[in-house]
């Protein structure tokens, strides 16, 4: 048969698109489509570690032009990182201290040129007394002259004290923590040595911390043979101080508190929020303030996100970088995750002066600069410190408790008092052992959790390390997807071609 010229310009015509676009050459592709959007609900140091990691990671993914939403509830961006104002001083009521091995944020204090803030010379001091509701059990000397050779001294006799004491189980609790810290540092190998994690559990098995979360820490410590007396005491101040928690918390979180007991710790000058702040400026993040998410939908194709101002936004993606313990947010399909309870930090600042009769002393110089207590429900406090010293008669300090601080009990304890705030905060879970935990997706698609790994342990650097973790899964599986997509076009392609032509 013979085609006249005229039909055969017709048919190349209707089958030239067809071809064009199953070769590739097609000049409707992906570079046409609209970026992928990803919405982060959550401006803490999780949620903007996942947009900072997403940015970094996806350079070479079709995640590399997605837009990041970021919803935060309140005014300011920062989460659990908060300052306080006493007198025109500012402090940390939030997530505090930063280990010297917490590599992620010691990056991104580098990174944006932010000032490291080493600890004053009160707030090192190592006048630390423990106090069991009626007398100081331990206490240890401190130095009230600031030269290096007698802070030596002082050392050295502090060192010998607690030997006497505690003896042996110093070095092991020291092996312990190390230990810990060792483990923990697996995570930040290289990228292609370090698996991405899709649950918590085998996040945790891979770097060798997974047992510690089946036990107590004080079970834990037992088989690691350090003396009742020191877990109930040096251990027991460290987990109120730091968790708000006795040694009854799981292993790892224990562990985790007792890490951040140690020297070298530091923060960051003018506040730890800024670290967050930093990394959302730097990510091409668009920034929702006072935005309340109210509920997330999975419409088929996208995440339909509701605030309560009325406002939808749809996402391909979307991470939930908040604990949702106290967050009312209405999720469809329904998601399931373990029941968990926050434990709520009572942080209050007081600017005035301690009142030494309430310890027994007759001079507030008698009085420790670390004021820490046994567990035990008739103590009404959980540690006092010293922030700042103004002079013999006028300094700020930080009181924990696990109710808000009455006004009775503070002039039992101060005999002056200039100016009181009160900070009232779910700072973290409340641990128990053995731990569950809720699943870093929480559906088939691309709904996320970050604080999935809180229920291991809470501060500022595991939520970076979950972040980023986050981040690596998200494109893993967003590309997974983008291949099965691009396979089945494929695939479609030569199917289609017969049928056109």
């Amino acid at each position: 048969m013979k085609i006249s010229p005229i039909a055969f310009s017709l048919l190349l015509t209707l089958i030239s698109p067809v071809l064009l676009r199953c070769s590739g050459d097609f000049t409707g592709s992906v570079e046409d489509e609209s970026p992928p959007t990803v919405c982060i609900v959550g401006s803490g140091i999780g949620g903007s570690s996942v947009a900072h990691f997403l940015r970094s990671y996806s350079v070479s993914t079709g995640l590399n032009r997605a837009k990041i939403l970021m919803f935060e509830r309140h005014e300011i961006v920062g989460g659990r990182m908060r300052t306080v104002t006493v007198s025109g001083d500012v402090f940390e009521a939030g997530g505090s201290i930063l280990h010297p091995k917490n590599y992620h944020v010691k990056d991104f204090v580098e990174r944006f040129n932010l000032t490291v803030r080493l600890p004053t010379p009160i707030e090192e001091s190592s006048a630390i007394g423990i106090w069991d509701g009626k007398s100081f059990i331990v206490k240890t000397f401190g130095s009230r002259i600031k030269f290096p050779f007698l802070d030596t001294i002082v050392s050295w006799l502090n060192d010998l004290y607690l030997f006497l004491r505690y003896g042996f189980s110093l070095l092991r609790m020291s092996s312990f923590i190390e230990n810990t810290v060792d483990n923990f540092l697996k995570y930040y190998e290289s990228l292609e040595s370090r698996p991405i994690f899709d649950n918590v559990e085998g996040m945790l098995k891979w770097s060798g911390l997974y047992n510690l979360t089946k036990l107590t820490l004080q079970e834990k410590l037992s088989e690691a043979q350090l003396s009742p007396l020191l877990v109930n005491e040096l251990v027991t101040v460290i987990t109120r101080i730091n968790y708000g928690q006795s040694v009854l918390i799981s292993g790892l979180a224990g562990a985790v508190s007792m890490a951040g007991s140690g020297g070298g710790l530091w923060s960051v000058e003018g506040g730890n929020w800024q670290m967050a702040a930093k990394l959302i400026n730097h990510s091409d993040v668009t920034l929702h303030l006072n935005e309340k998410i109210e509920s997330i939908s999975h419409l088929g194709k996208y995440y339909e996100l509701k605030s309560t101002k009325g406002n939808s936004f749809k996402c391909d993606v979307t991470v939930v970088a908040t604990p949702l313990d106290e967050v009312d947010i209405q999720f469809s399909p329904e998601i399931s995750i373990p029941k968990r309870e926050l434990q709520h930090t009572h942080a209050t600042f007081v600017r005035g002066l301690l009142n030494p009769g309430y310890f027994g002393m007759k001079s507030v110089s008698d009085v420790p600069a670390l004021v820490g207590t046994l567990e035990d429900p008739l103590i009404p406090f959980s540690s006092i410190s010293i922030l700042r010293k103004y002079s013999d008669t006028d300094m700020t300090y930080k009181i924990f408790t696990r109710q808000t601080a009455s006004d009775s009990l503070l002039d039992e304890l101060f005999s002056t008092r200039t100016e009181t705030i009160r900070i009232d905060w779910g700072a973290y879970p409340k641990y128990h052992a053995p731990e569950v935990f809720a699943p870093f997706i929480l559906d088939d698609h691309h709904l996320y959790y970050v604080n999935a790994f809180e229920n291991a342990a809470s501060t500022m650097e595991t939520s970076a390390v979950a972040g980023e973790n986050i981040a690596r899964l998200i494109i893993s599986r967003f590309m997974t997807k983008e291949s099965s997509s691009s396979s089945s076009d494929k695939r479609s392609c030569s199917s289609g071609l017969h049928s056109d032509l």
